[in-house]
């Protein structure tokens, strides 16, 4: 069987690699206001703010207050998982495609005492390395901030590169 090829590396291994992990990816979640959910310029992909939501309703609440850092942890994984679910779309289905994430940007919905903010973005961080390998390290920022959309614990946004 034929399949595309990532880095030498087909794409059935990305999957493959998510599946051992338990993650199945959604449908690509649906913008809430104006805007679209990625734009390509060239080969970058900027992949809009995706947020801690799964079809359960995901993770909400103040991180340090309503949310432990490894609930916020998943909650950081489940923003990968969306942003994984928005790069297939992207790539037009085929995940072999992408040659680099290039940049994560997390944000956090912080209580007034809780400081591990890189900790929890290492849920999203992980998760890129896990199903990329080399090709998931990036450059991150990752920051704290008074409220989320929807009360949503965490949000991450992505710059990916492809072929």
């Amino acid at each position: 069987m034929t399949s595309a090829r990532h880095h030498g590396v087909p794409m059935s291994k990305i999957e493959d690699r998510l599946a051992a992990l338990g993650v199945a990816l959604p449908a690509p979640k649906a913008p809430v206001a104006n805007y679209v959910p990625f734009v390509r310029a060239g080969n970058l992909v900027h992949i809009s703010g995706q947020v801690s939501i799964d079809a359960d309703g995901g993770i909400k609440g103040v991180v340090g207050v309503d949310a432990d850092l490894e609930t916020a942890q998943a909650a950081a994984r489940l923003c990968g998982i969306n942003l994984l679910a928005q790069m297939k779309a992207a790539t037009d289905g085929d995940l072999g495609r992408v040659t680099r994430v290039v940049k994560l940007g997390g944000f956090v919905q912080a209580g007034p005492d809780f400081f591990d903010i890189p900790q929890v973005v290492n849920g999203c961080s992980d998760l890129m390395v896990a199903a990329f390998e080399d090709v998931g390290r990036h450059a991150r920022s990752a920051v704290g901030v008074y409220r989320l959309p929807f009360n949503f614990a965490v949000e991450v946004d992505a710059v990916v590169e492809i072929r």
